[in-house]
């Protein structure tokens, strides 16, 4: 399993869970360090949601956008992709980083047993409140 953070999170997030999910033979990237795939800072969502869609890996994405569920054409390419997404609350831009990366550290085993019986295409919302459940959001 590959966690892709895009645009609208920090490098932060993904370095600290890479660390976390790599002894496991999984990994974490953010967007921004992923020349490979030809992504960089200016990297539309439409452009890696469709590339991450079309890769063989299982990716999981992380995101703050709640836009993509709004803008005709990401919505389209994120139904045709097929990807899973947590959402981070609108309060996370408000929680100081190191206490968001904690609760993606303290959720993700629980994030990762959800999220692989949840449906392709799939995205639900993470609260910074580390009893909440994943709220499932509309696409």
């Amino acid at each position: 399993m590959k966690v892709f953070f895009d645009n609208c999170t920090t490098p932060v997030f993904a370095t600290v869970l890479d660390a976390l999910i790599r002894p496991n033979g999984h990994e974490a990237r953010h967007v921004r360090f992923m020349p490979e795939y030809g992504f960089d800072h200016n990297t539309r969502d439409v452009d890696w949601i469709t590339r991450l869609g079309a890769d063989s890996a299982v990716w999981i994405v992380v995101t703050g956008d709640h836009r993509i569920r709004k803008n005709k054409a990401e919505r389209a390419a994120w139904i045709k992709a097929g990807l899973k997404a947590f959402v981070l609350a609108p309060s996370y831009q408000k929680t100081p980083i190191n206490q968001a990366a904690s609760v993606l550290l303290w959720r993700w085993p629980d994030m990762e047993q959800f999220i692989s019986r949840a449906a392709a295409g799939s995205m639900f919302e993470l609260s910074v409140n580390r009893k909440t459940g994943f709220t499932p959001l509309a696409v």
